[in-house]
């Protein structure tokens, strides 16, 4: 998806929401287990549930590589049955050079056939560079981390005043654009959210941590929005956990509903639609 198509289904849906499917076999409804494949069935009703009101899932990688090539087989199923105008996210976190990185792009972007991926910049521009080659493909980078230990790295700041998540910003300006660069910056880092998006005006920033992580969904929108809404909202176990009943897909409809009600209004006041 282009960048353009992305504003489209946001002004479209009314939502900037992010679902994470984050699919634990210990966490999701026990009925489900007596599938084959217990994890894509949760996955499958998860999206049935919600794909009317969402822009974008993401699949938390660890969570199907700890199964195994049956993981992985289920990453798979899991991608092929995502609608064609839902933006879909590798959560990956990967960060490499040379080679290395050129066969993870084409692993994510050719194989699973991803949107986007999401990715650690530490290494250098040579980390993200194969991942820009790719037309209508997206590199998410690690900004800014809501984990509370990121100060102790992310936070620093040189001699200069400048805070190495700042530094690492400034120079992917010169990587790429955004169009296929985006940020990730989690929820509860507010007032920097606001300094982030004076760097990156124009460019879309990923922020999870709203939900069971506690981050305020309209402070961090009316701190991260541009004029083109820019931001997308992750929100994983307080939507895919909300129940685990049976019809467990009823409340996951109505937690996403509700998320989607309150972007409605704050896309309104911020006169998006």
């Amino acid at each position: 998806m282009n960048y353009d198509q992305i504003c489209d289904e946001i002004k479209n849906k009314r939502s900037y929401l992010c679902i994470g499917l984050d699919s634990d076999l210990d966490k999701i409804p026990k009925h489900l287990l007596k599938y084959k494949d217990p994890i894509f069935e949760f996955n499958k009703l998860v999206v049935d549930a919600t794909k009317d009101i969402v822009i974008a899932y993401k699949p938390n990688l660890a969570f199907y590589e700890v199964l195994g090539s049956e993981g992985i087989k289920t990453l798979q199923k899991t991608i092929n049955y995502l609608p064609d105008n839902i933006f879909k996210i590798a959560d990956a976190k990967r960060g490499d050079i040379g080679n290395t990185s050129i066969m993870y792009a084409k692993t994510f972007f050719e194989t699973l056939d991803f949107d986007a991926v999401t990715l650690s910049p530490y290494m250098g521009k040579d980390s993200v560079d194969p991942y820009l080659d790719y037309k209508n493909k997206w590199a998410i980078i690690l900004a800014l981390t809501s984990n509370e230990s990121a100060k102790e790295i992310q936070l620093i700041s040189s001699d200069k005043g400048e805070k190495l998540y700042e530094s690492v910003i400034n120079d992917s300006l010169k990587w790429s654009n955004p169009e296929n660069l985006m940020y990730v910056v989690g929820a509860n880092r507010e007032e920097d959210l606001l300094n982030i998006r004076k760097i990156i005006p124009d460019s879309f920033i990923l922020i999870p941590g709203v939900g069971a992580q506690g981050g305020d969904l309209k402070k961090i929108s009316n701190a991260g929005m541009n004029k083109n809404c820019g931001i997308m909202v992750n929100v994983s176990r307080s939507i895919i956990y909300s129940d685990k009943s049976t019809n467990f897909e009823e409340s996951v409809r109505k937690s996403a509903l509700n998320i989607q009600k309150e972007m409605e209004q704050i896309l309104l006041n911020n006169k998006i639609i």
